[in-house]
């Protein structure tokens, strides 16, 4: 079975950073893209930020982009959000994803990520 679990959300002040994982286990995550979303609460889930299977960066949602940067480590199949500059609206559960048929309907608790003074 697919396992994923999401780490590292915490709460910090505005202006401050955080970097998040996804560990995968039971799949090998290579050879596929992979996203990160996110759910403010009370609102819907919206994506954030998308890296293809090679690494490279391929889509970051506006409001976040040049603050946020998303990694992976294939060797060790995680992925990794670093965030910086955060604002009060990045409040939310963060969660990631794996762009497999074979694995795409697998999801993780997701991590809290919580941004206040």
């Amino acid at each position: 079975d697919v396992q994923i679990v999401e780490s590292g959300g915490g709460l910090v002040q505005p202006g401050g950073s955080l970097r998040i994982s996804c560990a995968v286990s039971g799949f090998e995550i290579r050879m596929y893209a992979m996203k990160w979303f996110r759910r403010p609460p009370g609102a819907e889930r919206e994506l954030v930020a998308t890296i293809d299977s090679h690494g490279a960066p391929t889509y970051y949602k506006d409001s976040v982009y040049g603050r946020f940067t998303v990694s992976r480590d294939n060797d060790r199949n995680e992925m990794y959000l670093q965030m910086t500059d955060l604002k009060p609206e990045d409040s939310a559960t963060y969660y990631c994803n794996i762009q497999s048929v074979f694995a795409i309907n697998s999801w993780g608790e997701g991590t809290l990520v919580a941004v206040s003074s």
